[in-house]
């Protein structure tokens, strides 16, 4: 089976549509962080109840998702930053874990897609349906 590794716009998409994935999923450590403070902005913001953040935090929860955050994978994310130019690790460590661990890195962040498609092969969305 395809691994894929997904950042927190795409488990966001997936739990706002319940999307049945039929795809091995990947991701770093850091994406729980991520998604909590994301739901939580959307709440303060007042485009989601804390109901429905709930909700698609509990969906995220609930999908096989293998969750990786080694010291192998933050050095191979440094790098990847570095020479990138990226003024942080944060999106490097999707693209490392996609280099040592996937098939190919799903993104709907466009500039970080066109950024990475030199290191790691980016698939659509789709290719998790």
């Amino acid at each position: 089976m395809t691994k894929y590794v997904i950042g927190p716009d795409v488990a966001l998409r997936l739990a706002g549509e319940r999307a049945g994935v039929r795809a091995e999923l990947v991701a770093p450590t850091l994406i729980r962080s991520q998604l909590l403070t994301l739901l939580f902005q959307a709440v303060r913001r007042g485009e989601l109840t804390k109901q429905a953040a709930d909700a698609q935090l509990n969906y995220v929860r609930g999908l096989r998702m293998r969750l990786l955050g080694d010291r192998v994978l933050q050095d191979v994310a440094w790098k990847i930053a570095d020479r990138l130019g990226w003024d942080d690790t944060y999106a490097a460590e999707y693209v490392a874990l996609t280099q040592l661990q996937a098939d190919a890195f799903i993104t709907l962040d466009e500039r970080l897609a066109n950024a990475a498609r030199d290191v790691v092969t980016i698939a659509p969305i789709d290719a998790l349906y």
